[in-house]
């Protein structure tokens, strides 16, 4: 066996686990996510091919103010975790040295230090008629009565930003990292205004950190369930409920795979669109 054999053997041998991981968790559970939406169930245990699922999502007002809905709130989340993280980023990359930054970093990392559902009930304890926030306004004398904080659009959102800022920030570090501090200073000697080195100098170098926490922020609220839930209540109206209720409450696999696939058509196409606007490439953006 030649040289070049023996590297594409072992080449192939580190793959191995990956790529089964990848074909095995991944690719055959979404063909067969499809396979399930494309059959209509005729009889004991008997299916045909059919589009019965889709006509469903696009004849019931329900489905696709749901869908609509859960896509515009990601989206809504997904700018607003990018406001909050790019100054902090931006802190941590350029200004704090030494053991502060490893301390910031510490201190976004710190509440994934436990499970999504204790945050998201530390949020419940916070926020609820009879929780801390209400309380102090009470004490304050800013409202009469308790306030319920609760099942609101912005509670929603509140809850979504917190659970993915980190996301959000590492990126954004990894790329204002590289940013070479002689081109902020030298276009600062040239005249140039703050807002015009951000806009022509940093942001144009931070684009690839800023599409990859953009695109990893926007998949995780789209596939939320757990803050929806609890922070929105049962009105909440977020589409990974619908396919919770599909696949576990009614037991319609058919109907729950077609609002999935669905799920992820509108994930991948959002993407596609937001690199398309931006000017990014997905492999570079991932590199980030």
């Amino acid at each position: 066996m030649s040289e070049r054999s023996h590297r594409r053997f072992f080449l192939g041998l580190l793959l191995a686990p990956a790529l089964l991981w990848l074909v095995g968790l991944v690719v055959l559970p979404h063909v067969e996510l499809l396979l399930l939406s494309l059959q209509a169930r005729t009889g004991p245990g008997e299916y045909a091919f059919s589009l019965a699922q889709y006509r469903t999502f696009v004849d019931e007002p329900l489905y696709w103010n749901t869908f609509v809905r859960t896509a515009t709130l990601s989206v809504l989340a997904t700018l607003l975790t990018l406001l909050l993280a790019f100054p902090a980023a931006w802190y941590i990359a350029k200004v704090a040295q030494g053991r502060a930054k490893t301390v910031l970093l510490v201190l976004c990392l710190l509440p994934f230090w436990v499970s999504e559902m204790v945050r998201t009930l530390g949020w419940l304890i916070l926020l609820r008629e009879t929780g801390v926030v209400s309380s102090v306004l009470q004490s304050l004398g800013l409202a009469g009565a308790p306030v319920e904080l609760l099942y609101h659009d912005a509670t929603l959102l509140v809850g979504l930003v917190y659970a993915s800022l980190l996301f959000m920030v590492i990126p954004l570090v990894n790329s204002l990292e590289s940013l070479d501090d002689s081109l902020i200073e030298a276009a600062y000697d040239l005249g140039g205004s703050t807002a015009s080195i951000v806009r022509r100098i940093v942001i144009p170098h931070a684009a690839p950190g800023i599409a990859a926490g953009c695109i990893v922020v926007f998949m995780l609220c789209l596939g939320n369930y757990l803050t929806p839930t609890l922070l929105g209540g049962k009105n909440s109206l977020w589409f990974t409920e619908q396919i919770y209720t599909q696949f576990i409450t009614r037991f319609n696999w058919n109907q729950g795979a077609a609002f999935g696939f669905l799920l992820l058509v509108l994930s991948s196409l959002l993407v596609w669109v937001a690199l398309r606007l931006t000017g990014q490439r997905f492999g570079a953006v991932m590199k980030t």
